[in-house]
């Protein structure tokens, strides 16, 4: 008894510290910025899914190329935008989460210094040629030349070509696409928390009196807080341009790049903090709190880059293999847990009348994704024998299907799919149309269905000897 009460207090301290991490403001407001950008990515996904894999079966030559233009329209809008659209809902988010009263102020204020730390010279991929126009007649046609002609002229070593120049008045992808979403995290959470607390200064309002519309009375409020917030990243960034950097370069260098590194190294990452997560789950607490905060954001951002890859044509780096649709598609499989699986049992298997009456309420919303039914009416929420499965299960769904993908079993995933797309589909369409994944996906199902049997067995007995 003495062992079950301490086991029991460090339980009750992990939910405790675990939910203050979750709930903290910005932390929250980071995982409720992604959860508002989620369509964006499955309609990118859809495009691509459409231009890469359906429109091919139906269309070729030049007819293909025009198709594609609406799946390349979309990407561009979506994927290859994302980090400022990022930025902005990062500040309206943390707004509503701290109650401040001028959300849409916070909008601009993300967007807005995001684009200030940006560099303002990047190297430009060159095309077949370049185009030349008369700087004293306006009305004169543009002339055009070939990059071949000019190379030998730019006094290149032989064996050397042109292949970028610098531009400026230009933003690169890799600023305001998926690479770009650390630094919007970092910036926008540091400009809009900045923003709010200046905004907070009363000495700093511009009170223009009565009879003002109230548009016209916040604008004037918060004017003097938005300009000292810009001037103080203007002024970053400008002294950092002084040493031949910018914040983004620092972040991709310094963040992003070692986070990624530890994702795509391997499962085993992954599935350490999905244990804690579905652990946390199993003590009342959404599992999103610690895996929504720790993974989902750079996980996203490696399946972000699998669809830019997988749209271009180009093969999937096996350091990708590892991202979010994982997850989603093969671990969490009717939800966390793999609980569809648990439901499949009790539909099958089951004596108990009160499981059953709960697994007829929750066997549809679990076929898309939502399992809340399952965990707090079933429950598995502080069911010693289900916990177990409930943890286990998905880490070992995580390591094999990573290791399926690199043993070439089945393809990587390329097209982030809603989580609340059914089994069989979703590793259909998260796989650019593998069929071997969807079965995968039944026989993960199968698996996971023998190891939560005995375990629901015991739960029962156990029930029915707490009843007597």
């Amino acid at each position: 008894m003495a062992t079950s009460s301490k086991v029991q207090v460090i339980l009750d301290k992990f939910a405790e510290v675990s939910a203050r991490v979750g709930n903290q403001t910005h932390m929250r407001s980071l995982r409720d910025a992604f959860a508002t950008i989620t369509p964006l990515y499955v309609m990118a996904g859809l495009a691509v899914l459409v231009s890469q894999v359906v429109m091919p079966l139906v269309l070729s030559g030049d007819a293909l190329a025009s198709a594609q233009l609406w799946g390349s329209a979309i990407g561009l809008g979506t994927l290859n935008f994302s980090a400022i659209i990022f930025a902005g809902v990062l500040g309206y988010c943390l707004a509503v989460n701290k109650r401040f009263d001028n959300a849409i102020a916070c909008v601009v204020i993300g967007i807005s210094a995001f684009v200030v730390m940006m560099p303002q010279t990047i190297v430009a991929t060159v095309g077949s040629a370049v185009h030349a126009t008369s700087v004293t007649d306006k009305t004169a046609a543009t002339m055009s030349y070939p990059i071949d002609s000019l190379a030998g002229n730019l006094g290149m070593p032989e064996g050397y070509e042109l292949t970028g120049v610098d531009a400026t008045g230009a933003f690169a992808t890799t600023s305001t696409g998926a690479n770009g979403l650390f630094g919007a995290i970092v910036i926008g959470l540091l400009a809009v928390t900045l923003f709010i607390r200046l905004s907070g200064i009363d000495r700093l309002k511009v009170n223009l009196g009565e009879g003002v519309p109230p548009a016209v009375a916040d604008s004037f409020n918060v004017m003097i807080p938005m300009l000292l917030t810009l001037s103080v990243f203007g002024l970053g960034a400008a002294v950092l341009a002084g040493f031949g950097t910018d914040f983004l370069s620092l972040i991709a260098a310094c963040i992003d790049a070692p986070l990624k590194g530890v994702m795509n190294t391997g499962p085993w990452a992954v599935v350490v903090i999905y244990t804690f997560a579905n652990l946390l789950f199993c003590l009342g607490i959404h599992q999103s709190t610690i895996s929504g905060v720790l993974a989902e954001p750079i996980l996203t951002m490696l399946i972000i880059d699998n669809m830019a890859t997988f749209a271009s044509g180009q093969p999937i780096p096996a350091d990708h293999y590892m991202n979010m649709q994982i997850i989603n598609s093969f671990a969490l499989i009717g939800g966390s847990g793999c609980t569809l699986a648990l439901l499949l049992d009790t539909f099958l298997f089951s004596k108990s009348k009160s499981s059953r009456e709960i697994t007829k309420l929750s066997i549809l919303p679990a076929i898309f994704g939502v399992n809340e039914p399952v965990i707090y009416g079933y429950p598995v929420v502080f069911n010693l024998p289900l916990m177990i499965p409930f943890v286990l299960i998905p880490d070992l769904l995580i390591a094999a299907t990573y290791g399926l993908t690199c043993a070439g079993f089945i393809a990587p995933c390329v097209v982030q799919v809603h989580w609340t797309t059914p089994p069989v589909l979703s590793a259909f369409l998260a796989t650019g149309g593998d069929w071997r994944a969807a079965v995968w996906q039944v026989i993960e199902i199968a698996i996971a269905m023998a190891i939560y049997l005995p375990f629901m067995k015991v739960s029962e007995a156990s029930q029915r000897r707490g009843s007597s």
